[in-house]
């Protein structure tokens, strides 16, 4: 489903380019999470794949075509929630698919189906401002699964909302995943997060490349059972702990 050959990315006056001969596969129905420090160009790639920045080598396929710019075969969820204040639940959702051109009907009728689908279907007349942090990404969520992409980008989701809703929410988009069989590529800091989503999980770090790719091997869905009393979780988290660990000492040597 997406294919990224030796993408190489350099910002004016940066010592280090952000991405060097970053490469991956991704297939249709994976989940594949970025991990690593900030600053190791993870959402780089995530916004050249979204089309939103340009690289200085390499080339970006999805579904077989090259991709250059943003498409309707692909979708991005941000960490800011990037709603249109002045638009309902409903009309937030439908937003895209009103960029397409498709007729009002229509696109409220599947923006509805996809307020259900997160949660939100009693909120569809409700504004940004009358929800929540957590119901507001669900929204953002529902927006980008609306347009019925087969690549969803995902840059650190829920990085800003506390631990019981974050919990929740992965568990949601697990499920959906599950339901709608769409690549899921998604950035994180967070190891427990990588693992409980993942079916792999590629360990990046500066300048931009990967040091790590690491199979997920827990069976789905992961929040039927006690996912981290398993020994197959403790020998990853251990594993990819001390890989970042290791990788932080040799850059704070290099500084």
């Amino acid at each position: 489903m997406l294919t990224i050959k030796n993408l190489t990315m350099q910002y004016p006056n940066a010592a280090l380019p952000a991405l060097s001969n970053f490469s991956l596969d991704l297939a249709a129905g994976e989940f594949v999470s970025l991990l690593g420090a900030s600053g190791c160009g993870k959402t780089t790639a995530l916004r050249i794949v979204g089309g939103l920045l340009q690289q200085v080598e390499g080339e970006v396929s999805v579904d077989g075509a090259l991709s250059t710019g943003p498409s309707r075969n692909k979708a991005m969820v941000f960490q800011h929630f990037n709603l249109l204040p002045w638009r309902t639940a409903l009309s937030n959702v439908a937003y895209g698919l009103e960029l397409q051109g498709m007729r009002k009907q229509e696109r409220l009728g599947i923006a509805r189906e996809y307020l259900d689908l997160v949660g939100l279907g009693a909120k569809a007349d409700m504004y940004p401002s009358q929800l929540s942090g957590g119901q507001n990404q669900r929204l953002g969520l529902a927006r980008a699964l609306a347009i019925k992409p087969k690549l969803l980008l995902m840059d650190e989701p829920f990085g800003a909302l506390d631990a019981l809703t974050r919990e929740s929410l992965q568990i949601m988009l697990q499920k959906i995943c599950q339901q709608t069989d769409i690549a899921v590529l998604f950035v994180t800091h967070s190891i427990d997060e990588a693992i409980f989503l993942s079916d792999r999980i590629l360990v990046m770090t500066t300048p931009g490349h990967v040091i790590k790719e690491a199979t997920v091997n827990l069976k789905k869905p992961r929040a039927d059972y006690n996912w981290r009393d398993s020994d197959e979780y403790t020998s990853l988290r251990a594993d990819i702990w001390s890989v970042l660990e290791t990788e932080s000492a040799l850059q704070t040597e290099a500084h």
